[in-house]
């Protein structure tokens, strides 16, 4: 997601007459601790799959003012490069716990409110089919339509009431034709190192270079499904692209469907920091005033090259554990808090019962499949809060070392985790707090540079400096409940 900054230019007016007069609708009331479902044992030797997908481009595309999500604001979309989908997978491990929900969506981000409208419209699914999860993921696509609110005339919202409703009916509709076009199968987890694909423009140097890969093979003989996770941001088609699309992410399925004739469903692992798809003549490229779009069609199909190059591959047992923790994070960041009151963000923010400031409440939810760990975060993580890696006291922007810093999640999780981010919610950038740094003047409002000369634009795109340490200790919390429920 692109900087809150260009909220401020519409909200920097009306910041001093109204900072102070912030007013939650409500209270952060205690949440419910959550428990893990999951059988204790396999009691099938096969999964229950089904995939389906559908598109999110509006029919009056070329005749109606959409804006596109990602760069800058007020940007009309001018046509079509290709169509933007939503992807649903039903999974079920036959135990008679229910099947789960994997919905990706061609979209920047989803904020809270509409996941939980998508939930609503699929609650009677759920009584139907014994659904017990239902996670909503977004390929945080910059040359979508806006979904989140901040890309338009500011300041209006830039989200269409019509173009939601949209991508919620079509989501529906993939989720009940993947149900009902569930198979029985065995599901394959195989993992390969991606070299020489990515850039990380903001030290220090870390991120993923795993691309994880699902493999669902039906007893009947008909084509695989596949599930693959990557880290980088989908923006390959860069600032200047004027056309809808999906980005990269279109043509790794494009690839891995063209070689095999299989559907695959594509989410993104830890992105903040930031993580993006490295551009083969890039300024060669930018020179000749020429777009991205064959780039970025390349830059695709070599990622789904590498996706249908895994080897090595393990058998998963059929058993599926998920919960889903609410939370509230603090949000320190007031031109997001006056977005949300002036309606360029639909979100609810609430006011802790101790008056120290508003909350907005999310959610972060963890799956087990067999040995398969994976954290759905709801936000652009920094790799190195996943992995390590921090500054010491001698880089950092603060001049604090990695101490003042949450332990990894990966540490936390006692195993290889696999990172789903823009789950269920998009908070923005996460980042380690020694190396938060916020403009003296006018925090949240100008991106400021450090005693090192390097510029910190996501903290003016995140909630504030506590994020890090709740989502760790929220995980640590859903890994205790975790490992207590198996000691029963």
């Amino acid at each position: 997601m692109k900087p809150m900054t260009l909220v401020s230019k519409a909200v920097n007016s009306v910041f001093t007459a109204q900072s102070r007069h912030i007013t939650a609708k409500k209270e952060a009331k205690p949440l419910k601790k959550a428990e893990f479902d999951c059988a204790p044992r396999a009691v099938s030797d096969r999964f229950s799959l089904g995939f389906a997908k559908a598109s999110i481009l509006p029919d009056d595309i070329n005749k109606k003012k959409y804006y596109m999500a990602g760069y800058g604001e007020n940007k009309p979309i001018q046509g079509v490069l290709d169509a933007p989908h939503t992807h649903a997978v039903w999974i079920d491990d036959n135990s008679g716990h229910g099947g789960i929900v994997l919905i990706s969506i061609d979209d920047v981000g989803m904020l809270s409110n509409d996941v939980n409208r998508i939930r609503a419209r699929l609650s009677e699914f759920c009584k139907l089919t014994g659904c017990r999860s239902i996670n909503i993921v977004s390929t945080h696509n910059h040359a979508g339509i806006d979904t989140m609110g901040i890309w338009g005339p500011l300041p209006l919202s830039g989200k269409d009431s019509k173009y939601m409703e949209l991508v919620f009916s079509q989501t529906v509709k993939a989720v009940n034709e993947a149900y009902n076009s569930r198979k029985k199968g065995q599901l394959y987890l195989g993992k390969i190192e991606v070299p020489d694909m990515q850039e990380d423009i903001r030290t220090p140097i870390v991120y993923s270079k795993t691309l994880t890969r699902l493999r669902f093979v039906p007893d009947d003989g008909s084509k695989d499904t596949y599930i693959v996770n990557f880290a980088s941001h989908s923006e390959s088609l860069q600032g200047c692209n004027k056309l809808v699309s999906a980005d990269f992410p279109c043509y790794l399925r494009e690839r891995i469907y063209e070689k095999t004739g299989c559907e695959t469903l594509y989410c993104v692992g830890a992105i903040g920091g930031m993580i993006s798809m490295d551009i083969p003549n890039e300024q060669e490229i930018r020179d000749n005033g020429s777009d991205f779009s064959e780039s970025t069609k390349a830059i695709g199909r070599k990622l789904g090259d590498y996706a249908l190059a895994v080897e090595n591959e393990t058998l998963l047992k059929p058993r599926i554990g998920c919960l889903r923790q609410e939370v509230y994070f603090k949000a320190e960041n007031t031109i997001l808090l006056l977005a949300t009151k002036i309606g360029i963000l639909d979100a609810t923010d609430f006011r802790f019962p101790d008056r120290s400031g508003f909350a907005l409440k999310s959610e972060i939810s963890y799956i087990e499949i067999d040995s398969l760990k994976i954290l759905l975060l709801p936000c652009e993580i920094f790799p190195e809060l996943v992995y390590g890696g921090y500054l010491s006291a001698e880089e950092s922007g603060t001049g604090f070392g990695a101490q003042v810093n949450p332990i990894p999640l990966q540490e936390i999780v006692g195993d290889d985790v696999m990172i789903i981010g823009l789950a269920n919610d998009e908070l923005g950038y996460v980042l380690p707090p020694n190396d938060f740094v916020l403009h003296a003047e006018a925090p949240y409002f100008e991106i400021c540079r450090d005693l090192h000369g390097r510029r910190h634009y996501e903290e003016t795109n995140s909630l504030g400096p506590e994020t890090s340490a709740k989502i760790a200790q929220t995980v640590t919390e859903i890994i205790n409940t975790v490992k207590n429920s198996k000691n029963i």
